[in-house]
C-alpha cells in the first residue's frame, strides 16, 4: 500500500468512525499538509507552483513574509495545503531553537 493510498484509506476510516460515533467530539476543521522534500528554494517553490496549477489556486501572499510559500484549497472545513518553508525561515527557526533549554528565566 502506498503512502497516498494509506492516507486516503485513513481519511475514509476516520469519516466512517466519526459518523458511527455521533457522541464523540470532532474537530471543527482539519488541514492536511504537504511539505515538499528538502531542496533549494527554487525547487520547493516550483513544486508548490505546480500544485497550485493543479488546484486552480494562487500562492498565499500573506504567508510570504513568514518564509512560507504555499497554496491551499478547502472542501468545507477540510483544507489541503501545500507549503514550502523557505531556507531563511528554516535557518531562523534553527537559530531560535538552538537556545532552547539554555536560558533560565530565574
Amino acid at each position: 500500500m502506498t503512502n497516498r493510498t494509506a492516507l486516503i484509506t485513513g481519511l475514509r476510516d476516520l469519516a466512517a468512525f466519526l459518523e458511527a460515533n455521533p457522541d464523540l467530539p470532532a474537530a471543527r476543521n482539519l488541514t492536511v499538509h504537504h511539505f515538499p522534500r528538502r531542496a533549494d528554494d527554487t525547487e520547493l517553490c516550483a513544486e508548490v507552483d505546480q500544485i497550485a496549477a493543479q488546484l486552480g489556486t494562487v500562492i498565499d501572499a500573506e504567508e510570504l513574509p513568514h518564509g512560507h510559500y504555499g497554496t491551499s484549497i478547502h472542501f468545507g472545513p477540510v483544507e489541503y495545503k501545500a507549503v514550502a518553508i523557505l531556507s531563511a525561515a528554516r535557518a531562523q527557526y534553527a537559530a531560535d531553537d538552538s537556545y532552547r533549554g539554555c536560558v533560565d528565566p530565574e
